[in-house]
């Protein structure tokens, strides 16, 4: 895949487009800030864009407000969210759009090589990646009364971009079982459905948008 990195931390750059260039990966910018992220892609289009939060001049969320208007202007270019922070308001702008080619990973819980690989591939493929941790904290203000615990679990796991099998086999449930959780928490939420939309994330970001 070809790939842009944007992250103000050089060691760290410069260590991930090495490891990116021994898997494989074509590395076509690695830069430092918002505005030379957007200027590499505005150059050449990559597959993939892998973007920090955090960067200059603010180190508030220009990572997140460029990758926003990369899927403005690029929809076909893919995000991987690589930091150590969640920022609430502008992951949910981000994350409540189309989901496809969308992921959302935190430094620190990165620990095998071969897993970010894996969901960077994920990612390139149009796929959807969101660690536990970020859905954790994202649902952990979420006003959700009206959901039952059980419907809170399966959740939490469809945000994670499990298929109901999966949540079936993880929550030891049948899979017809996790299908009327799932509708129960659509309805709940009021979600209909809309077409290039993730219902998925949409259930955990509802709040954040109100």
């Amino acid at each position: 895949m070809r790939l842009i990195l944007a992250d103000d931390s050089v060691l760290l750059r410069e260590g991930l487009a090495r490891l990116l260039r021994d898997a494989g990966h074509e590395v076509t910018a690695a830069v430092g800030d918002a505005g030379a992220l957007l200027d590499a892609v505005a150059g050449g289009p990559p597959d993939v864009v892998i973007v920090d939060v955090r960067m200059p001049p603010s180190h508030t969320d220009e990572g997140l407000r460029a990758a926003l208007k990369i899927r403005d202007r690029w929809p076909g270019v893919g995000v991987l969210v690589l930091s150590q922070y969640v920022e609430r308001t502008s992951a949910a702008r981000l994350l409540a759009g189309p989901s496809e080619g969308l992921g959302y990973l935190l430094k620190d819980r990165v620990s095998e090589v071969t897993e970010f690989l894996g969901s960077l591939e994920r990612v390139g493929a149009g796929g959807t990646v969101f660690d536990p941790e970020v859905v954790r904290r994202l649902l952990a203000h979420a006003p959700l009364s009206t959901l039952t615990a059980r419907e809170r679990d399966v959740l939490e796991h469809l945000a994670q971009g499990m298929v109901n099998t999966a949540i079936a086999e993880r929550l030891h449930v049948s899979q017809s079982t996790v299908e009327k959780h799932v509708n129960a928490v659509f309805d709940k939420l009021g979600l209909t459905h809309v077409p290039g939309y993730s219902r998925r994330v949409l259930a955990i970001l509802r709040y954040l948008g109100e």
